[in-house]
C-alpha cells in the first residue's frame, strides 16, 4: 500500500514538473526562434533599404521612368563579396516583372506580404533551384507619394535553422535527463512525504493487534462464565437464563471482531514468500463450501459448485484464501432469502483464474457499492444486526486478495443479486 502511494506521488511530481519543464523548454525554443527571426528581418529590411534608396525616378517627355542602373545587384553593380542575397526582384507598380537577379521569378507579383517565410517546396517548381527556407521582404517603394514599384528579396534561413537545430538537439538531450532526475527527486520526496504517514501506521497497527490481542483473554473469560452459568439448573425462559444468552452471544460477536481487528493488523501487506505453497483451486473449493460455517449460512439455500475439467494451481496461502472464500460464501448467504441460490464457479483463463461468488440476494445499491470493503461499512444496518456482521468480512477477503497481488470486484442489482469476483496470477 505504502509503496503504490509512494509511487503514485512520485509519478504525480514527475508528471507535474515535466509537464512545466517541457512547457518551458517550448517557450524557450519559441522565443529562440522568433529571436532569429527578427536579426533576420532587421539585417533583409537593411539591404533591402540600401537597394531601395538608389533607385532613381524622373519623367522623360511626358513619361515615368524608374533607373536601376545604380541599384546593387540589380544594376549595374555586381553583388558584394559574402553577400547571401538568394535573388533580388523589382517588379512595377501594376505587379509586372522588370528586372531580377537570382532564379528565375514568376512574370506577375505573387506575393504581397512585407515579409514571408518560404518553404523549399513553395520558392520554386524549378527542380534545379536550391531547395532551402527563405525569407522573403516585399517592399513597396514609393515617391513623393506615388507608388512606383516592389523590390522584393530573398535571404536563406540556413544558419537561423542551423541554430535552432543545435538549440533542439540540446533540449532533446536536456529534458530527459532533467526528467529522469525529477523522477528520482520525486521517489526520494515522497518517500520522506510518506515516511510519518509509515510510522502512524505502523503505531496504529501495533495498537490494534496488542489491543485486540489483550482484549481476547477477558472476552473468553466472560464467554466461558456465561456458558457455565447457563448450564446451571435455570429454566429456559427467566429473566436469568435470557440475561446470561444475551452475555454469551455479546462476547462471542466481540471475541469475532477482536479476531477480525488481530488478522487485519496481522496481515497488512504482502505476503511473505515462503509462506507461499502451490495451492489446487479445485480442491480448495470443494473443501470450503462443505465447511460447517458455510452449510450453516446456507441451510435454507441452495449452493453450487462449479469447477473446470484441468485442475487450477496458483502460488498462496491456502489457509487465508480459504478464509476469504468462506467469508464472500457467507456474505452471500447471510444477504439471500430462504430458497435461493448461490454459486460458486472457478474459472482459468490465459493469465489468470476467476472465482466467481453470485447470489439471487437482495442486491447492494450503486451508491455503496464503491464503499462495501472498507472496514466496518454497512449497507443495511438493520440486517446487519439481525445477523451479527462485524462489516469485517469483506474488507479481510479484499487484504488476503490483495495480499497475494489480485484483485476482488463486485456488481450487484438491487432485488436481482450480487457478483463477487477474485482475479488471482496464475502459478
Amino acid at each position: 500500500m505504502f509503496n503504490r502511494s509512494r509511487r503514485n506521488l512520485a509519478h504525480w511530481f514527475t508528471l507535474s514538473m515535466g509537464s512545466i519543464l517541457i512547457l518551458f523548454a517550448g517557450v524557450v525554443y519559441y522565443q529562440r526562434a522568433v529571436d532569429c527571426l527578427e536579426v533576420t528581418d532587421r539585417l533583409l529590411y537593411r539591404k533591402t533599404g540600401v537597394m531601395a534608396a538608389n533607385i532613381d525616378y524622373r519623367s522623360e517627355q511626358g513619361q515615368e521612368v524608374v533607373d536601376l542602373s545604380n541599384v546593387p545587384i540589380l544594376g549595374n553593380y555586381a553583388p558584394p563579396v559574402g553577400s547571401n542575397l538568394v535573388y533580388a526582384r523589382w517588379y512595377s507598380a501594376t505587379g509586372t516583372l522588370r528586372q531580377f537577379y537570382g532564379m528565375q521569378p514568376p512574370e506577375q507579383l505573387q506575393y504581397t506580404a512585407v515579409f514571408e517565410t518560404l518553404r523549399p517546396n513553395a520558392v520554386s517548381d524549378n527542380a534545379q533551384d536550391t531547395a532551402q527556407w527563405l525569407r522573403q521582404l516585399t517592399l513597396p517603394v514609393t515617391h513623393n507619394g506615388r507608388r512606383l514599384g516592389y523590390l522584393q528579396v530573398a535571404v536563406p534561413l540556413t544558419e537561423a535553422r542551423a541554430d535552432l537545430h543545435e538549440l533542439l538537439r540540446v533540449l532533446l538531450l536536456a529534458v530527459p535527463l532533467t526528467l529522469g532526475g525529477i523522477g528520482l527527486v520525486g521517489w526520494c520526496l515522497s518517500g520522506l512525504a510518506m515516511r510519518p504517514i509509515r510510522e502512524s501506521y505502523n503505531q496504529l497497527q501495533r495498537f490494534t493487534s496488542d489491543a485486540s490481542h489483550e482484549l481476547r483473554a477477558p472476552l473468553a473469560a466472560i464467554l466461558s462464565n456465561a456458558q457455565v452459568g447457563l448450564l446451571s439448573p435455570i429454566e429456559a425462559g427467566q429473566p436469568k437464563h435470557l440475561r446470561l444468552e444475551k452475555i454469551a452471544a455479546a462476547a462471542k460477536s466481540m471475541n469475532t471482531l477482536v479476531s477480525d481487528l488481530l488478522f487485519l493488523a496481522r496481515q497488512a501487506g504482502r505476503l511473505d514468500p515462503t509462506s507461499l505453497q502451490p495451492v489446487n483451486l479445485n480442491g480448495l473449493l470443494k473443501d470450503t463450501i462443505v465447511t460447517a460455517p458455510v452449510q450453516l449460512a446456507a441451510q435454507h439455500l441452495t449452493l453450487h459448485l462449479a469447477l473446470p475439467d484441468e485442475p487450477i494451481l496458483i502460488h498462496g496461502n491456502a489457509d487465508l484464501l480459504r478464509q476469504a472464500l468462506t467469508n464472500l460464501l457467507i456474505n452471500a448467504c447471510k444477504y439471500t432469502q430462504a430458497g435461493g441460490t448461490v454459486w460458486l464457479r472457478l474459472i482459468g483463463q490465459y493469465h489468470r483464474t476467476v472465482i466467481q461468488v453470485e447470489d439471487t440476494g437482495i442486491g447492494i445499491p450503486a451508491s455503496d457499492l464503491p464503499h462495501i470493503f472498507e472496514r466496518f461499512y454497512r449497507v443495511d444496518e438493520e440486517r446487519t444486526r439481525e445477523t451479527g456482521g462485524s462489516g469485517l468480512g469483506l474488507a479481510i477477503a479484499q487484504q488476503i486478495v490483495e495480499a497475494h497481488g489480485g484483485r476482488l470486484t463486485a456488481t450487484s442489482i438491487v432485488g436481482e443479486g450480487s457478483l463477487f469476483q477474485i482475479e488471482l496470477p496464475l502459478l
